[in-house]
């Protein structure tokens, strides 16, 4: 695997991989991660390039909104079971 680009964004990390023919996206923040992973025969031809394209403001605020959403799921189970 093989990192193809990082894109800065205030909110996460972004970084694209390059693996068997397939793109991975990895979203970070703290200590949570989302990974999408997109075929590059499904893209048109334009390689990197379309996936950025893809990752679009509207999309990226719907990862961070995620992220927000795990961050509570996550808090919520660790106390259930608070040592």
């Amino acid at each position: 695997m093989r990192v193809v680009a990082e894109l800065p964004h205030p909110e996460c990390k972004i970084t694209i991989f390059s693996m068997n023919q397939k793109f991975i996206i990895k979203f970070e923040q703290g200590t949570f991660e989302q990974s999408y992973k997109l075929a590059e025969l499904d893209l048109s031809g334009g390689g990197v390039n379309d996936v950025f394209e893809i990752l679009d403001e509207e999309f990226i605020q719907t990862v961070i909104e995620r992220f927000k959403v795990m961050r509570t799921d996550f808090t919520a189970a660790y106390n259930r079971h608070q040592y």
